[in-house]
């Protein structure tokens, strides 16, 4: 029985622009962090090995500290293993940040920069296809097909690259063949790129990034534990928790008459781990201007409780009539400027993009008034 964690995407470094305050830092910490997770499943499952399947850095670039840092835990947990493959994000293109890497990697990590067999242990032979660079323009995969290894071995292949045209940077020119496993004759095939844990085939896995970056594939983070108990039988894979924070998107589906504030309540994870959660509120249906001032209100109040959480409302339709203007002023310049987005909004001769934006400048104008009363 061969045992390893397959794991990909830890993108160290990674800066998280799109938010403020101190969450890009705790971000960026938590992907350190992972590393610690990942050692600790290894000792607790008897793995040995971690392969880390492309983009463990987020740029060609990463910056001293973060590439240091990561060394250093990795050394830290010497019992464990590490094999480094090259991604689209840390190309070997990036030659200064190899060469650094050689001078620096402690003993018990392997940077996998050659396809070129690795014995990972006594009959079990690892095959990596490092991308050379971010868009090498062909499948780096191939060679394994006529790679011989010892007869009888495990043999054990690691890419970084779209399998289908689904790849994080939507590149399809350099897509893997969907049965490499099959055509290289390969126990496991752990593949990076993807984000989301996913599997192709029986041999063929994507992990996912173990602490997810963007609410695009939503999953909790994992890494995948596989279990090879010879050539001839099925890998044993196993997903094992490895995230800290949860991205997760929230629909909200709002009918006339509903209150947008209790049901966006209920939809809402409750108790202290709102700290480590992201989250984004989906708004459709319809709601009055009051309901959508107390939603936007209710919102803006939970924020402080979560990582980040946000209200998209572009699908909720807002409705209006002449008495909610009453609410925003009942004369004045306010009222001139709300009476004419009402009319803009019931206008049928504009476009529904045009009504749309008229609605939410009157949701808007209704939710700067309430509060300059309140």
């Amino acid at each position: 029985m061969f045992r390893f964690i397959h794991s990909s995407d830890l993108h160290l470094g990674k800066r998280f622009g799109n938010f403020s305050g101190d969450l890009p830092v705790r971000l960026r910490e938590a992907r350190h962090a992972v590393i610690a997770r990942l050692a600790g499943h290894v000792l607790e499952h008897g793995a040995g090995t971690v392969l880390l399947a492309g983009d463990t850095f987020d740029t060609e670039t990463p910056a001293p500290d973060v590439r240091r840092q990561a060394l250093a835990e990795m050394a830290h947990h010497a019992s464990v293993r590490w094999v480094i493959l090259p991604g689209n994000h840390d190309s070997l293109q990036a030659t200064q940040l190899w060469t650094t890497l050689k001078a620096e990697v402690p003993e018990n990590v392997v940077l996998a920069t050659e396809p070129r067999p690795i014995e990972l242990a006594a009959g079990v032979t690892l095959l990596p296809a490092p991308c050379t660079t971010r868009r090498p323009g062909r499948d780096l995969s191939a060679w394994m097909d006529a790679q011989a290894t010892p007869e009888g071995s495990l043999r054990i292949g690691l890419a970084h690259g779209a399998i289908q045209s689904f790849s994080e940077d939507a590149a399809a020119s350099e897509v893997i063949a969907p049965d490499r496993a099959r055509r290289a004759g390969l126990d496991y095939l752990a593949l990076g790129d993807w984000h989301g844990a996913i599997q192709i085939d029986p041999r063929t896995h994507y992990s996912g990034t173990p602490e997810p970056d963007r609410f695009k594939h939503e999953r909790p983070g994992k890494a995948l534990l596989v279990s090879l108990a010879g050539p001839s039988a099925m890998p044993e894979v196993t997903p094992l928790a490895t995230a800290s924070f949860s991205w997760s998107t929230l629909e909200l589906h709002l009918l006339d008459g509903d209150d947008p504030v209790s049901a966006m309540e209920a939809v809402l994870p409750t108790g202290r781990d709102r700290r480590h959660c992201l989250s984004r509120i989906v708004a459709s249906g319809q709601s009055h201007l009051d309901g959508h001032a107390r939603l936007v209100q209710a919102v803006e109040s939970a924020a402080p409780d979560f990582a980040f959480l946000e209200l998209d409302d572009a699908d909720l339709a807002i409705q209006c009539e002449i008495a909610d203007l009453d609410l925003i002023d009942r004369a004045g310049a306010l009222r001139e400027a709300a009476n004419a987005l009402l009319a803009e909004a019931s206008d049928e001769s504009r476009s529904a993009a045009d009504r749309d934006i008229a609605r939410a400048a009157l949701a808007r104008l209704y939710s700067l008034a309430q509060g300059a009363t309140t």
